[in-house]
């Protein structure tokens, strides 16, 4: 049996410790929902004032030189390039997850459409990220594609089958976000590299939560988010990775005056600015950025202590310690371990099934200061064959502010709730616009 004393000597005994005090947490909270949106860094009120008060208030436009606005972009990628495996000058930071999809997987269609025309599919996992498949419903409906939808461990089958029609890129996300089951990176793009796709991977899920390596996958496309574990604070700007061979290959589709090679030349044809740079769009948003650049500075902070791969064995031990707790002081409850349990195929969540009662155990979970959340199963009517997915508890571990006396704190918690009944309560059941 685990001990809360066992946890106390985990923490001690941390050396990741010290990068909570990065943080402003409430008092006696238990966050497990920074895969959805991270804690505030603590150094980030100060720095959107500063941006506020002097770089705009008071110098106004001279800022996009002499605090260095314009480049900003490309710094930022920068720092986030150590985190994904890829190089300096291979990234910016800009617009949306969204919109980047939107940009790279117009991009890597027409690249595999100019090696073989007949090459019409895009291929994604049925139960990806939805905007992720709205976004290439459009695009493909707008190209006269097809967007076919397999469940991911039909994957390898559909990217070889001869009669299945020429897939021309493979788009996934590399961390599920409601199971937290994890793709091996490198052994799918070389399966779709073998079949002639192209890789789009979304890493909204996975920066700053677990090691990436885009450049020693292969991969050919990566967009990814900043609110999520890089703690750049609500609708931070995303980023957008191409690998140098593509890069200049192909105009992206939203060919604004950022993107420009010579922005301020101001003249009225297009021409894309070299490398990853032709990736930005329009005016980028300065004090969200400057957000998310206090969100970098702690994964700086963490390097002297192990950085990524110190991280990821944290990550790996506080859901470890999660599901052991789960299942040796919560059973007999109805859950059911949904997270795969192997390392390699897990990334820096868990998430757990109930057949009723999901949502409501979640609100007064938040109610009790534990904060996770719910994420709905799929409604009736699959398609033959396809295993619904049930409803979700899901909790997030972020290793730069969580603790294992945490972890027993959180699961103490469920307990209660469920020995209690409390969930029962009609004020959790009433259903919030966010869940």
């Amino acid at each position: 049996m685990t001990t809360l004393q066992h946890c106390q000597a985990l923490d001690a005994a941390d050396p990741l410790r010290s990068l909570r005090a990065h943080f402003t947490l409430p008092e006696g909270m238990v966050y497990l929902d920074g895969n959805s949106l991270g804690a505030m860094p603590s150094a980030a009120a100060a720095r959107v004032a500063d941006v506020v008060t002097r770089e705009w208030g008071r110098d106004l436009i001279g800022s996009w030189n002499s605090a260095s606005w314009f480049d900003l972009p490309q710094r930022l990628g920068d720092r986030v390039a150590t985190l994904v495996g890829a190089g300096q000058g291979e990234v910016v930071v800009t617009d949306s997850t969204s919109v980047n999809l939107y940009k790279v997987l117009h991009a890597a269609i027409a690249m595999a459409q100019q090696q073989d025309a007949s090459r019409r599919v895009v291929l994604s996992e049925r139960a990806n990220f939805p905007t992720d498949l709205y976004i290439a419903q459009g695009l493909c409906a707008a190209q006269g594609l097809e967007l076919r939808l397999v469940d991911a461990q039909d994957i390898p089958t559909a990217l070889a089958d001869p009669h299945a029609g020429g897939v021309a890129v493979l788009m996934l996300t590399h961390v599920n976000y409601r199971t937290g089951a994890m793709f091996d990176m490198q052994a799918t793009t070389a399966a779709a590299h073998a079949a002639g796709a192209l890789t789009i991977w979304d890493l909204a899920h996975s920066a700053g939560a677990v090691p990436v390596d885009l450049q020693g996958a292969g991969a050919d496309f990566a967009i990814g988010c900043g609110y999520k574990y890089l703690n750049g604070g609500p609708g931070a700007p995303a980023f957008v990775w191409v690998h140098p061979r593509h890069a200049d290959a192909f105009w992206q589709p939203l060919s604004g005056w950022w993107g420009h090679a010579a922005p301020f030349s101001f003249t009225p044809e297009y021409r894309p600015a070299p490398g990853i740079s032709r990736y930005l769009c329009g005016t980028q948003p300065i004090i969200s950025l400057s957000a998310l650049e206090c969100g970098l500075d702690v994964f700086r902070a963490a390097e002297p202590l192990g950085g990524m791969a110190a991280l990821r064995r944290k990550s790996l031990a506080l859901t470890d310690l999660f599901i052991t707790l789960v299942e040796e002081r919560c059973a007999g409850h109805g859950l059911a371990l949904v997270t795969p349990r192997a390392h390699t195929q897990r990334g820096s969540q868990v998430c757990l099934s109930r057949a009723d009662g999901a949502y409501a155990i979640v609100q007064a979970l938040i109610a009790r200061n534990v904060v996770g959340d719910f994420r709905a199963g799929d409604p009736p009517g699959q398609a033959d064959g396809v295993v619904p997915m049930p409803d979700i508890l899901r909790f997030g571990f972020t290793p730069l502010y969580l603790g294992f006396e945490d972890v027993w704190n959180a699961v103490e918690q469920l307990r209660q709730v469920l020995e209690s009944g409390e969930w029962q309560e009609a004020r959790f059941h009433r259903q919030n616009a966010v869940t």
